[in-house]
């Protein structure tokens, strides 16, 4: 589904991605790990556009992508959820999910009421909410918002970067159940986290990186097994 061959990205005068490549299945969860300043933010800023690669090629469902405006990508079927979720907070709920399909409105009006109603079935939470303005809900809801508004966009690959920042374990759990259904609905995902455990118990398969470079790419299982990885990488942690 997704092919990214020899990636180099610059931010000014930094190496920020090094000659990175990788694969991704359709229906595959694929965690992106390793410590701040590693590139993983870069990484799905390049694969949402907001980055324009150096070197490489990125094809996304046999089409070449790299370098392509955000909104184009965005119609190709990638959504990115950013950290921090950048919600819309002055607006309501409702309106904030109605941003997420909004080069849809055109084409697919007549289906956004049904879109919005699904996005509301899988987080029940914010049913009630939608006249509520998106800056007063918990961090939880917040972050619920923005995949809902990503959903929005109906696309087949997802791009999370950090999505249990600031939230409660419990909150955590929920997200991560979350990114697995809609894994098994057939929407692709690609994690970003800081919360090793949280991305290892749900992820299909896991890619580290350091310094701009990737360093293991392999599955989840491996990642848990392999005590050298868990030491030099991710931090013993007991899964």
């Amino acid at each position: 589904m997704l092919s990214v061959n020899g990636l180099d990205v610059y931010h000014g005068y930094v190496h920020a991605l090094k000659n990175v490549s990788l694969n991704v299945r359709q229906g595959e969860l694929l965690a992106v790990l390793g410590a701040n300043g590693a590139g993983k933010s870069t990484l799905l800023g390049t694969l949402a556009g907001l980055y324009k690669p150096a070197a490489g090629e990125i094809i996304f469902q046999n089409k070449k992508i790299a370098g392509q405006s955000p909104e184009k990508i965005v119609r190709a079927g990638i959504a990115l959820i950013p950290e921090k979720r950048e919600i819309f907070s002055g607006l309501s709920v409702m309106d904030n999910l109605m941003m997420g399909a909004f080069h849809r409105y055109r084409q697919d009006k007549a289906d956004i009421p049904n879109d919005v109603e699904e996005v509301l079935e899988l987080f029940p939470l914010l049913q009630g909410r939608e006249k509520d303005l998106a800056g007063s809900l918990s961090g939880g809801l917040q972050q619920m918002l923005a995949i809902g508004r990503a959903l929005m966009a109906r696309p087949s690959l997802l791009l999370l970067d950090e999505p249990s920042i600031g939230l409660a374990p419990l909150v955590v759990r929920e997200i991560m159940a979350i990114l697995v259904g809609m894994k098994e609905s057939g929407v692709t995902v690609v994690l970003v986290e800081q919360n090793t455990k949280a991305a290892l118990r749900v992820a299909d398969s896991v890619l580290v990186m350091e310094r701009g470079k990737i360093v293991h790419h392999g599955s989840s299982k491996e990642a848990i097994s392999d005590s050298l990885l868990q030491e030099a990488y991710l931090g013993r942690t007991r899964m």
